[in-house]
């Protein structure tokens, strides 16, 4: 049976990979910040006849990132399907002449630099066939030409797209594959309630990549099961 691990699993984008891949037969480890949120959601998928663990970790944290690492090796010798889900986007983030230095280093810390960390870490547990998705945005699309909202949400999702590129080209000889994707204007906290998208479409990328996908797409953005420029 295959496993996978989707961090800020507990709401949103996150939670409905988690539920759909555990529908698939996947064993789900779903890890959040917040123990309490992260409980409440592995007992939804439960009580779907899903089999979930939850673990807490938060991605801005190494030690929180090195006690989930623990945790989950002692469970599993492999991860077959990383996914890089948590990210945050502040009210203020409006503008690079005013983002207070606060915003900016959360912002980056959770979106850029955690999914570095949190994959850094669990590569051990990665094998031959192993896939890692990072959940990204068009907002960090250089190509499609960026906008002035939420530059500094923006600016990290570009990084992650570079991210995606430079695992890829340090893990593809080992056939483990690495995705971009973005999921649309999607119906959660994130992305508010005036989205086009419902949380169902804005998974179906990631459970295509997790299930489905050629691993010749490793490197790539994706969106609509696609590559896309960024």
């Amino acid at each position: 049976m295959k496993n996978a691990l989707i961090t800020g699993g507990n709401k949103g984008i996150g939670f409905e990979i988690a539920r759909q891949l555990g529908l698939k037969g996947f064993d789900v480890i779903l890890t959040a910040r917040d123990t309490s949120k992260g409980d409440e959601a592995v007992k939804k998928l439960t009580q779907m006849n899903i089999n979930a663990e939850f673990i807490q970790m938060d991605v801005t944290d190494i030690n929180s990132i090195n006690s989930a690492y623990e945790k989950v090796s002692d469970l599993f010798d492999v991860i077959n399907v990383l996914i890089n889900n948590a990210g945050i986007r502040t009210n203020s983030d409006r503008g690079l002449d005013i983002i207070p230095y606060d915003d900016i280093r959360r912002i980056i810390d959770t979106n850029l630099i955690g999914p570095i960390i949190v994959t850094q870490k669990f590569l051990p547990m990665l094998k031959e066939g192993s896939r890692v998705i990072n959940i990204s945005s068009s907002l960090g699309s250089i190509t499609n030409g960026m906008i002035k909202y939420s530059p500094v949400y923006s600016i990290s999702k570009t990084g992650l797209n570079a991210v995606t590129c430079q695992f890829h080209l340090m893990l593809q000889k080992k056939n483990i594959a690495v995705f971009s994707m973005c999921p649309g204007w999607v119906k959660t906290e994130l992305g508010g309630a005036g989205a086009e998208r419902t949380v169902e479409e804005g998974a179906a990328t990631a459970i295509w990549l997790a299930t489905k996908a050629p691993l010749s797409y490793s490197g790539k953005f994706i969106k609509d099961n696609k590559i896309i420029p960024w």
